[in-house]
């Protein structure tokens, strides 16, 4: 009778033992495995009762490697990586013409959704799935096979396609613009109106806030008359469609509600921004037909509005 080829213990004894040697730790691995402690236990006894020798120093409050533990740890994580990296890649190479695209909830609803259909009239056959998230993804791990990422040039990878730019601009409902005891017809009239905020971690620095805004115009010392903030880009515009106050605006983002007039401009000041919109592409995905022919058209879409190449 033949032997095994592989004598091999079980796989997961491998995760296990990855997981509780990069955490030091077996109940921080059973957590991030979703299994008990005692699984955890288990399974690097078993795996040490094959090899015949030990893997950890258990002391009453620490855990540490030994010199096996440590060469068996290198070995493990190598091939654990390897083998996640081609179960990616033929899982990715299955889905055929499903086009997967995570980017932000602004994004998502303000620009690619409402041009969404112009793109799935041409290709019926593309199953177009979005993940809106503020998370950026990796898109290897996530099956993903395209990004739209809002972030600083220098910070994109090799091969990343910048979709555009933007400007900050002042925007609000045309009934506030009108609005009998305050028009607004230059900046200093903000100071008779609610300004809408996007509160989120380095907004300042990105200088996308109000206070740069005012400020590059010299009128920094400005107060409004009131004020109101939100956590998602989106709530904010909706928030100034409704003529709750006036919102800092991206241009082009907003460009489909300026000119359907749900959104005005009462000023001509922009302020550049430091961060532009790209297109990222997948490892797996670069080169697909499909995935190449979203991304030429999601160039071609921001081609059509105004000031842009």
């Amino acid at each position: 009778m033949a032997s095994k080829r592989y004598d091999l213990p079980h796989l997961a004894f491998f995760q296990g033992f990855e997981a509780a040697a990069r955490t030091l730790s077996f109940t921080k691995a059973a957590e991030e495995l979703f299994i008990t402690q005692s699984a955890v236990s288990r399974q690097i006894k078993a795996l040490e009762d094959h090899l015949g020798l030990k893997l950890f120093e258990r002391r009453p409050r620490s855990l540490t490697l030994t010199e096996n533990g440590q060469a068996l740890y290198r070995i493990a994580t190598d091939v654990l990586d390897r083998l996640q990296a081609a179960t990616d890649r033929l899982k990715a190479e299955t889905r055929a013409r499903q086009l997967s695209i995570t980017t932000t909830t602004g994004f998502a609803s303000l620009w690619l959704i409402p041009r969404l259909k112009r793109f799935t009239s041409l290709h019926p056959d593309i199953d177009v799935r979005i993940s809106a998230t503020t998370d950026a993804l990796n898109l290897e791990r996530s099956l993903i096979d395209l990004a739209i990422r809002y972030c600083k040039p220098d910070s994109v990878p090799e091969g990343a396609a910048k979709l555009f730019g933007e400007e900050m601009i002042p925007m609000c409902s045309r009934a506030l613009v009108r609005d009998k005891a305050h028009p607004l017809k230059r900046p200093q009239d903000l100071a008779h109106h609610t300004l809408l905020h996007f509160d989120y971690a380095g907004a300042e620095i990105m200088y996308m806030d109000w206070g740069t805004w005012l400020t590059a115009l010299g009128i920094g010392e400005l107060r409004p008359a009131g004020a109101l903030h939100f956590s998602q880009y989106e709530q904010m515009i909706q928030a100034a469609i409704s003529g709750q106050g006036v919102a800092l605006g991206r241009q082009p983002l907003l460009n489909d509600l300026i000119e359907s007039g749900a959104l005005v401009a009462p000023f001509k000041q922009t302020l550049v921004g430091s961060r532009a919109y790209f297109i990222i592409e997948s490892r797996f995905s670069a080169g697909k037909p499909h995935v190449r022919e979203f991304a030429q058209w999601l160039l071609a879409e921001a081609g059509r509005d105004p000031g842009q190449a």
